[in-house]
């Protein structure tokens, strides 16, 4: 009893002793003109206190020992400056940048983007609004590295420098979305752009924080539902839209307010739209037989995508409690969209109507629509502790029941749910000269598919992992090194015709003979990285990672019909002999990533860039590919013949070695006060190793350009960006014509009363050009919208 007392006396004492040297630190914040910096916000890092600077520059804010100072001010170079009790009056001087710096949240040590050693990119603010799109894809794909999958302008999830699907995690604060669209690319994402105040995009592994489904990039959804600051009058936007491509009306509204520490936040947004236009094209040859029996090929052509209509509604709430440690708050958010799925009907000329009435001519099918239904709940506990080794304490909770029906003829053909729990635990720490971060992460997702198009089974896939993240500074150079262990798991009942005899099996209700199957993975994932500020301003960065990832239940045990995709589709556990499948899910073995990012950034003066190299080697690689057989009801797997296109193509998940390596750049001129013009692009080769060919769905290399004028209250930009041609493509691919898309904005801004208002119109595809997207699995059905203007107006107050 006395040895436990004198521990448990330890524990207390360490975590809540005060430092008995805490002091006040003055200062003054200056910019390179030595000219005084007023509003230049002062934080205490791992403490919940900011102050901003007096008109002179100067501030005044009580410290622990060796604590460290965090100063930001809009357009120049955050500083961070270690102080403690003996520290004399700081002079700070600040330098300016033409680049927007932020805070990545989704970093987890608080640094902004130009500190960030992996490659980061953040869309916030008026560029983050001006360029929403309804769907994450569309919104994030004009930034270097980032492409999108595009089924439709209503489903496309981000592509990062080749990797989609499970290898991309899009999180919204930092924990999972939990939506179907790593299963299928006509399943949307649940994240909305518009309720967001900044989205993050990471690219390169980052799966030491957000595990083994981050193996390609991060994109993080950030908002504000529950508040961490202190709210302390009534604030508000109001924004209404119309795009003329699609007549698609947008309405979205936030509020927030707050009193004694007491915070609350309400968003909402509503989309309606019908099918989208297009320059004229070739819709995909089709073979009639003419009146004397003969085969002749019949040529027709389109002007829209049919059944691409949308119509979306999301609510959010939010309250917090925010004192000077402790910040409790919790967030509830509703989502109910119906949108059109593309090249998913059984028959042309579906017609959408407002109201979701879908007419169609007698003796047609009615087209298929997804109807998705999303409840979130987020939970977030943060403690500041006034210690000199443990800083913050951190717990963020989430539950999704997401539901995705597909609706043909009326009637509800196919249900997707996932039901989902997290909890990310983790201790912001200081070990010596060490900052960093560590924690345990849980996750247990309970999916399930039924109906015609049910081509993965049930299974629920559980995950624990802890982590950790540490880094420290050496003169100019930070340093930052980081591990994971995960033991991931993958329960399932699989319909097969053939069993492994250790398996449990049993029928369903239908008579279908399943086997219980239970898979596990043990992923260690490591990294090291190095950032050196050479001269200020400029940095090169160098970061080694190794990633491995197992795979999902999609990969591993789909066997079906994906009507989305027009195939049929195979899992891992799965083999073909004598024109039969069985079930012989034997030696799967996890993706392993080993990734090399090297950067150059220079965001100092009137002339900046960033330049990144990448080079990422993949072992077991899991992809699809076309077995070249076809699949049919009546006679089952069959060898495609030439003129025999009554099947569906067969397509397996494989895992063969795979290389993928690159560029991606952007640079930027300051030419005037008025006037900054930028360049960027990116290029990425994805090969199967030993020289067996190149990966299917790579996007295109892009390169644009933007010009950016600003003048009194008026601003504009005008954007040209070339997508080249693509022609390193599989054997069951075509090549895909390059296309140039040129875009236009013009903003103004002036306030009435107390409201600040601004006016916009956007012109997309100024010049109505025809392009196909070479990842989209329906390119040759789904071009891109054509010339579209956006008018719209938004409040703020």
């Amino acid at each position: 009893m006395i040895r436990h007392s004198l521990v448990s006396t330890a524990i207390i004492t360490a975590l809540s002793s005060f430092s008995a040297h805490a002091a006040v630190v003055t200062g003054q914040v200056l910019d390179d003109k030595n000219q005084p910096i007023s509003q230049a916000e002062v934080h205490v890092h791992g403490k919940a206190q900011t102050i901003k600077t007096d008109n002179n520059g100067q501030f005044s804010i009580n410290i622990d020992a060796n604590s460290q100072l965090h100063i930001s001010k809009d357009n120049y170079v955050d500083a961070r400056i270690a102080v403690n009790e003996a520290s004399p009056a700081l002079q700070v001087t600040l330098i300016p940048t033409s680049v927007e710096t932020v805070v990545v949240y989704a970093s987890a040590l608080h640094k902004n983007s130009l500190e960030m050693i992996s490659p980061v990119s953040v869309l916030s603010g008026d560029e983050l609004r001006n360029k929403a799109k309804p769907t994450l894809g569309e919104t994030l794909k004009g930034l270097p590295g980032v492409n999108a999958s595009y089924f439709g302008p209503v489903s496309s999830s981000p592509i990062i420098r080749g990797l989609d699907g499970p290898r991309v995690k899009i999180t919204q604060n930092g924990l999972d979305s939990s939506d179907a669209s790593r299963i299928g690319p006509d399943h949307a994402t649940s994240n909305d752009s518009l309720a967001a105040e900044q989205i993050e995009v990471l690219r390169g592994p980052a799966t030491l924080l957000y595990g083994s489904g981050a193996i390609g990039g991060v994109v993080n959804v950030v908002d504000n539902r529950i508040p961490t600051d202190n709210i302390e009058q009534l604030t508000g936007a109001v924004e209404y839209s119309h795009d003329t491509v699609s007549n698609a009306n947008t309405y979205a509204a936030k509020l927030e307010t707050g009193h004694n520490n007491f915070n609350f936040h309400f968003d909402g947004t509503k989309r309606t739209g019908d099918d989208y236009q297009t320059p004229r094209f070739n819709l995909p040859e089709e073979e009639h037989e003419d009146h004397e029996g003969h085969d002749e090929e019949e040529h027709e052509t389109a002007t829209s995508v049919k059944n691409t209509f949308i119509d979306s509604q999301t609510v959010n709430f939010g309250t917090s409690y925010v004192g000077e440690h402790l910040t409790l708050g919790v967030s509830y958010g509703r989502i109910e969209t119906d949108y059109g799925i593309p090249a998913h009907s059984h028959e042309h000329g579906h017609e959408h109507e407002h109201e979701h009435e879908h007419a169609h001519e007698e003796g047609e099918e009615e087209a298929v629509y997804a109807r998705v239904e999303q409840d979130r709940w987020q939970g977030l506990m943060s403690y500041a502790l006034h210690n000199n080794w443990i800083e913050t304490i951190n717990l963020r909770l989430g539950y999704t029941d997401y539901r995705h029906a597909e609706i043909e003829d009326g009637a509800i053909g196919t249900i997707f749910s996932n039901e989902t729990t997290e909890a990310r635990f983790n201790v912001e720490h200081k070990l010596g000269n060490w900052h960093g971060m560590a924690g345990y992460h849980f996750s247990e997702s309970n999916y399930d598919a039924d109906g015609e198009e049910a081509f993965t089974p049930a299974s629920k896939t559980t995950a624990n992992a802890l982590f950790i993240l540490e880094e420290q500074q050496f003169g100019d150079v930070t340093v930052e090194l980081g591990a994971r262990l995960e033991d991931y798991n993958i329960d399932s009942n699989v319909d097969t015709s053939a069993h492994d005899h250790d398996h449990e099996e049993h029928a369903d209700e239908h008579g279908n003979e399943l086997t219980a199957y239970s898979k596990s993975f043990t992923n260690l994932s490591a990294s090291a990285g190095a950032i050196w500020q050479y001269t200020p301003g400029q940095s090169v960065s160098l970061s080694v990672s190794h990633s491995e990832r197992a795979p999902l239940s999609a990969e591993l045990l789909s066997n079906g019909v994906h009507i989305a995709t027009g195939t049929y589709e195979l899992g891992l556990g799965y083999v073909i002999e004598d024109g039969e499948i069985h079930f012989e899910p034997e030696n799967i073995k996890q993706e392993t990533s080993t990734n090399i990012d090297f950067g150059f950034r220079r965001f100092s003066g009137d002339f900046g860039y960033t330049v990144n190299f990448f080079y990422n080697d993949i072992e077991n690689f899991y992809y699809q590919q076309n077995t070249g057989l076809i699949f049919d009801e009546e006679h089952g797997l069959e060898t495609a013949e030439p003129g025999h296109d009554d099947g569906m193509a067969v397509y397996q998940f494989v895992s063969k070695d795979a290389k993928l390596y690159g560029i991606e750049f952007d640079a930027h001129y300051q030419l005037n006060a008025n006037a900054m013009v930028k360049l960027f692009g990116d290029s990425t080769t994805a090969k199967l190793a030993d020289d067996e060919g190149n990966l299917p769905r790579i996007p295109a290399n892009k390169l644009g350009s933007e010009l950016q004028y600003t003048i009194s209250d008026w601003q504009f930009s005008l954007t040209g960006t070339h997508y080249f041609e693509q022609n390193d493509i599989t054997a069951y691919e075509t090549a895909t014509d390059g296309y140039t898309l040129f875009d236009a904005q013009a903003n103004y801004q002036l306030t009435v009363g107390p409201v600040d208002t601004q006016f916009y119109i956007n012109i997309d595809n100024i010049t109505d050009e025809l392009g196909f997207v070479h990842s989209s699995f329906i390119k040759d059905q789904a071009p891109l919208p054509g010339r579209n203007f956006r008018l719209g107006v938004r409040g703020y107050f």
